[in-house]
């Protein structure tokens, strides 16, 4: 029968006469009510042999009919109709083999059309009677797999309408033979014509167990698993007598459902009836068991099934190391790996694929090398897959030498795809290496690797997280042009790049875009929106909008209040914080350790540490665990208390529940330690920072460095200092200010002029508050010149000195001499500040008590500017005299403040 679709005849079909038909379904002999055939040994298979290459009919059969009864066709030369042959054959309905020798000999004639409904009735008449089943199932064969049969599309349909016509008429098929006529529609994919089959059939003669397979079957075949399950209901509702392999079939289409508590139910069934489920129904279970996470019941099944005699096979094996690998078990995957290869089971490429990708996943990145490594030497080609799985592995693991090798391997043998390359370029662009991502796209170019709309959404996600909007949109009117479709991604990608920029007008101009091109927005894209507006401090405006988004389907996510959330908390509108917490906890959503962390974070910036700490009590009722950044900011907030106790507890509590401190936590307890002045448990925190791997960054050393500068500890500040320059980590105007400053304090004027050319070294412009420093400094050691030459160096510099500036060079002068301090100022006219005063000489005669005269100050008619406050200060020292204000020099000297 698997050959009837393969076969093709010009033999021609006619349809049976009415008269014919009446005569066929008549006598009640060929219906199986009337007279019961004896049943096969093993009704459930098939009665004819499937063997593909049937003999021919015996030649008992093949000889010239000599039976009396037969009727001579009146001219042997004449053609034969269709009415005769059947006629003829129903004449000798009671004797099947005369019968057959009368078909026989009539389709070696002249003019003779062999017909599908003469065959039939032949079938028919043979198969009534015990001893002519062979000749029919040789027959039979040889009209379906021989050269002369008629067309098995044509042969099928006949049966089928046959099949319909004996079951409307109250002629009740043999039940085997009906099974054969639904196996041969199911290989043949005619799935709803095998369905009103069966419901007729069902309807009239009820059909049996192998019945049952067919259908479940050709269900199994169809991807209808829900109908498998209905039938086997039916079945078992009209008491067919079921068997295990009904049971069996029926498991694994509810494993494909999936129903496991109904697929367990009928395990047990299986089992009370002294069943022993086969190794392919276990082997269903397990998977679909590891599928849905459920290791336990997958494990205790594999126990079941080794405990009745069944060994592990290798589906299996490779099912739960796939389990344990999802659960990040992989250690217990191993084992198992090594446990079959010790039970003599050989891994295949898919054993292999499963623990590749559960080592990348795991990042053990060395063992998956090794079984990568493994797998080549056995002969097994790694895939494409299996590639892919190493390169994103050593990518995760920060091993870009590896993972670049592998890749260059992967491109120079052919096997490296576009989903190779966009590996590396989600990669590159997710890390802001924008260079490294832009060679990766050339080298798509280079190999013919045609760019998808993933590559160009990877490209455009890493010019936006630079920063380069125009790049970005750049790309995005290059797929346009293309005729590559931008999806969603990629305009909520272009979105949070504007949104980012505080661009967003733009970023509102994409989305009506979008939605022109009726792309419809996902909540992905409405996320985008609120972030956006949140991070750009309108997140007034982002709750409002949030109303408008419901009007259009969008439900709020757990992500959607916490971006509300942390930007109200940045705003410092921690109540409209907690009314957004309290709505979200009202709407049943319920709050992740994002939205407790940016609460907590909100609360310790506002000194209530107490309510934050009543929060941190919430999570843990609630079972949610504190992660790094939540102990981060308690940690924090502790620290900027300078309840350094309670910041030590946190710290222990995150080490001992398994988490790893990182830089920002390490930073906030040095911190804290520098703003007690306890260097010795900073320098403690920071060697066992050095020892666990964490690594130092700007604010560390910055850290250190003022505290041991303020401790008096010199060298060690300066060996800090070096060692940051080093590790290549460049210091900022906050780190040469605390070096010069703690340098000034301790008398060190020559380092700090070093420190000061080390900056223009690096063409680094230092600050008016590291000119103020330095300044003081020379005042303070006496060197005037080099104090005034930096200060004309600021003006040079394009710098505007402050109050502070002239404060320090007037206090610093007035300690010098007093009667020179006029005409030094004079010198070095001072530029305007934010609020200067301009002292003019007067036709004044005299000030002071020594009554000298304004051309004595060598002020003449020139003009000085100030400041106010140095104004205030340069009155403040007594040079005018005793008795002389600021209100009687007025009198003396023109004084005139200018706007900034």
């Amino acid at each position: 029968m698997m050959m009837m679709m393969m076969m093709r005849s010009s033999i021609t079909s006619s349809p049976i006469p009415p008269s014919l038909l009446r005569s066929f379904l008549n006598p009640k002999s060929l219906c199986s009510h009337s007279q019961p055939q004896p049943q096969p040994q093993n009704p459930n298979e098939p009665p004819f042999s499937q063997n593909h290459n049937p003999q021919k009919i015996t030649s008992e059969y093949k000889s010239e009919p000599k039976n009396a009864d037969f009727t001579a066709p009146i001219s042997q030369d004449s053609f034969f109709t269709q009415t005769h042959v059947i006629n003829t054959l129903l004449n000798h309905k009671t004797d099947p083999r005369s019968a057959l020798n009368q078909f026989k000999w009539v389709e070696r004639k002249r003019g003779f059309v062999k017909s599908v409904d003469a065959l039939c009735v032949l079938l028919h008449i043979l198969v009534g009677f015990p001893e002519t089943h062979k000749p029919a199932q040789d027959l039979l064969n040889q009209c379906v797999y021989g050269d002369s049969g008629p067309d098995p599309v044509v042969f099928v349909d006949h049966l089928v309408e046959c099949a319909k016509r004996m079951i409307e008429s109250d002629v009740t098929p043999w039940v085997p033979y009906m099974n054969i006529l639904l196996s041969a529609l199911v290989r043949r994919n005619m799935f709803g014509e095998l369905q009103e089959l069966h419901n007729k059939m069902v309807l009239g003669i009820g059909g049996d167990c192998y019945t049952l397979h067919v259908m479940m079957r050709a269900c199994l075949k169809e991807g209808k698993a829900e109908e498998a399950e209905e039938y086997f209901r039916e079945a078992k509702d009209r008491g067919v007598e079921l068997d295990a392999a009904a049971y069996s079939i029926v498991i694994q289409a509810l494993c494909k459902k999936p129903n496991l508590r109904l697929a367990f139910g009928l395990l047990k069934e299986m089992r009370e009836m002294r069943w022993v489920p086969s190794e392919g129904t276990y082997t269903c279970v397990i998977g679909a068991c590891v599928k849905h996470g459920n290791m336990v019941e997958a494990l205790r099944l594999k126990d079941e099934m080794i405990s009745c005699g069944k060994p592990m096979n290798l589906v299996v094996a490779t099912s739960l190391m796939k389990g344990y690998c999802v659960q990040g078990n992989l250690d217990s995957a191993l084992d198992l790996f090594n446990k079959i290869g010790e039970d003599g089971l050989s891994p295949n490429k898919v054993t292999y694929s499963v623990l590749i990708e559960g080592c990348c996943k795991n990042r053990n990145m060395e063992k998956a090398y090794e079984l990568y490594t493994q797998m080549k030497d056995k002969g097994i080609q790694p895939s494409v897959f299996n590639v892919n799985s190493m390169i994103g592995g050593f990518l995760k693991s920060r091993s870009l030498e590896n993972a670049y090798k592998l890749f260059d391997e992967a491109v120079e043998c052919g096997i490296a795809n576009v989903f190779t390359f966009n590996i590396l370029l989600s990669w590159f662009s997710e890390q802001g290496k924008i260079n490294e991502a832009q060679g990766i796209w050339e080298k798509m170019i280079s190999k013919g690797v045609v760019h998808s709309v993933v590559s160009y959404n990877n490209m455009i996600l890493g010019h936006c997280r630079k920063g380069n909007m125009h790049v970005a949109n750049s790309l995005f009117l290059e797929m346009l042009e293309k005729g590559i479709k931008p999806n969603v991604i990629t305009y909520s990608v272009l979105m949070d790049g504007y949104f980012k920029k505080g661009d967003t007008e733009r970023g509102f101009d994409v989305f009506d875009q979008m939605v022109g091109v009726n792309i419809v927005p996902t909540d992905v894209t409405f996320n985008t929106i609120i972030n956006g507006l949140c991070k750009v401090g309108r997140t007034y405006e982002a709750k409002e909008m949030l109303k408008n988004f419901f009007e259009r389907g969008f439900v709020p996510i757990c992500l959607t209040y916490n971006s509300i959330i942390d930007g109200f908390i940045k705003e410092g509108s921690i109540n409209s914080a907690l009314a957004v917490y309290r709505e979200m906890c009202e709407s049943g959503i319920s709050p992740n350790v994002v939205t407790y962390t940016s609460l907590i974070d909100g609360f310790c910036k506002s000194n209530n540490i107490d309510v934050a700490l009543k929060m941190r009590n919430e999570m843990k009722s609630k079972d949610i665990e504190l992660d790094v950044t939540a102990y981060c900011t308690l940690i924090d907030g502790f620290c900027k208390m300078r309840d350094m106790k309670s910041a030590r507890e946190l710290f222990s509590e995150l080490l001992e529940v398994g988490l790893s401190p990182n830089t920002v936590v390490y930073n906030s307890m040095i911190s804290g330690f520098r703003n007690l002045n306890n260097m010795e448990a900073a320098l403690d925190l920071h060697k066992k920072m050095i020892n666990d791997g964490i690594p130092c960054d700007l604010q560390t050393y910055t850290t250190l460095i003022d505290g041991l500068l303020k401790d008096g500890s010199l060298p060690l500040a300066l060996d800090l200092y070096s060692e940051m320059l080093s590790k290549g980590i460049v210091p900022d105007n906050i780190t040469y200010t605390v070096l010069i400053n703690g340098l000034h304090n301790k008398g060190q004027i020559e380092n700090a002029r070093k420190i000061l050319e080390d900056m223009n070294r690096m063409s680094k412009t230092p600050s008016v508050l590291i000119y103020n420093t330095v300044i003081a400094g020379h005042f303070k050691e006496g060197n005037l010149q080099e104090a005034f030459r930096l200060h004309d160096e600021m003006l040079d510099r394009g710098l505007v000195p402050d109050e502070t500036t002239y404060d320090i060079l007037v206090n610093g002068k007035a300690k010098g001499e007093s009667s020179s301090l006029f005409s030094t100022v004079r010198s070095h006219s001072f530029g305007p500040g934010s609020s200067t005063c301009a002292l003019g000489a007067s036709s004044a005669p005299a000030f002071g008590s020594s009554s000298s005269s304004s051309s004595a100050w060598g002020l003449s008619s020139s003009t000085i500017f100030m400041p106010a406050a140095g104004f205030a200060a340069l009155c403040s020292t007594g040079l005018f005299g005793a008795t002389q204000t600021s209100s009687t020099l007025s009198s003396t000297f023109t004084i005139e403040f200018s706007s900034p």
